[in-house]
């Protein structure tokens, strides 16, 4: 008898751990509180400007990006935007969405991520599917590149045609974000100034082609690295600069071994942020 309680006992234990739930993600608001999905859409839908940070190998938030697209777009007018894509591909991205070029026509064309096909791809066509505007906002690579080496005044030498695919010049820069020199510290100080700046330039060139193209009916979703706009910092900044009434919501992204419990360091990072265990697949 003793065996079989304890047996039996062993069995009810196993099932029990078993059948835990094992959630992909919990959502969390800049307080550290549990919200929901539906909460979030909520406060997106009053919003001018969503920028929805990721990491970009998560596959979590990409999906969770294209769910909150579809979903929003049953009660907004909506233009997309994202940093994967350059602003000097903004042409071969028309043609495409026009349908006048297929995907191996754009593939030839523009400078896509080797993850463009499993995690943006789906957000493109959503966008060519339902006549959405779909912005390349990032700056051209080899233009950061040249911040990074020289600096800003890198970029005076450029072309008229060169400068029209970044912000305009000279842009605004608080070396004192703490962003920035965050970046800057965690190179131990290689790079000096430069590397900090080189990531401003990509904030603010993302800001302006945002600004650029914004509908005031219409809510603009933008998809870049959560870095971008972390803390309310970056294109954040850059957007609140220009346009300081504007709504912005932001989402951010956590990767912790236990997702129920929110890391109460990472509080503000963000409006809403996805938290995902560190054991999710990633998507390269």
């Amino acid at each position: 008898m003793r065996f079989l309680a304890i047996t039996s006992l062993f069995l009810l234990s196993t099932a029990f751990l078993f059948s835990q739930n094992k959630p992909a993600y919990k959502l969390y608001n800049a307080s550290g509180k549990k919200v929901s999905y539906v909460s979030m859409i909520s406060s997106m839908n009053k919003a001018d400007v969503v920028l929805f940070g990721e990491h970009h190998n998560n596959p979590i938030v990409h999906w969770l990006q294209f769910e909150a697209t579809k979903d929003l777009s049953k009660q907004r007018k909506l233009t997309l935007g994202a940093e994967m894509i350059e602003a000097d591909n903004q042409q071969p991205l028309n043609k495409y969405l026009a349908g006048e070029i297929t995907q191996k026509g754009l593939d030839t064309l523009a400078r896509l991520w080797r993850n463009y096909s499993t995690d943006y791809k789906p957000l493109v066509d959503f966008a060519k599917q339902n006549g959405i505007k779909f912005i390349a906002t990032n700056i051209p690579r080899k233009y950061a590149s040249v911040v990074y080496k020289k600096g800003f005044e890198g970029l005076d030498s450029l072309s008229i045609v060169e400068k029209s695919w970044i912000a305009p010049l000279p842009i605004k820069y608080d070396a004192n974000l703490p962003n920035y020199v965050k970046i800057k510290e965690m190179m131990g100080g290689h790079g000096g100034d430069n590397l900090p700046k080189s990531q401003a330039i990509k904030d603010a060139t993302m800001a302006y082609f945002l600004i650029k193209n914004r509908e005031n009916t219409k809510l603009f979703i933008h998809y870049n690295g959560s870095y971008h706009s972390d803390n309310y910092e970056g294109i954040y900044w850059y957007l609140k600069q220009e346009n300081p009434t504007l709504k912005i919501v932001t989402v951010s992204v956590l990767e912790q071994d236990d997702i129920g419990k929110f890391d109460k360091n990472e509080k503000s990072k963000a409006d809403f942020i996805i938290v995902v265990p560190t054991t999710m697949t990633k998507t390269h």
